[in-house]
């Protein structure tokens, strides 16, 4: 059996945690901050989880 490649895409933008949940970064954060208030900038730097269904599919994309 060949070995389980790693999709490179996902491994840059998703971590995962000691208990096996995946961090992913918030959207909305790049551009056209003048308009949002200063407290939704700063939810906008913190990391979340992902949905269940969404770890699901990165179990397969990043099986190393």
């Amino acid at each position: 059996m060949p070995k389980l490649k790693t999709r490179k895409s996902a491994a840059k933008r998703f971590k995962k945690t000691g208990t096996g949940k995946y961090l992913r970064n918030r959207s909305g954060g790049r551009h056209i901050l003048t308009k949002k208030s200063s407290k939704r900038k700063r939810r906008l730097r913190q990391k979340t989880l992902t949905s269940p269904g969404d770890s699901r599919r990165l179990d397969a994309a990043l099986p190393n």
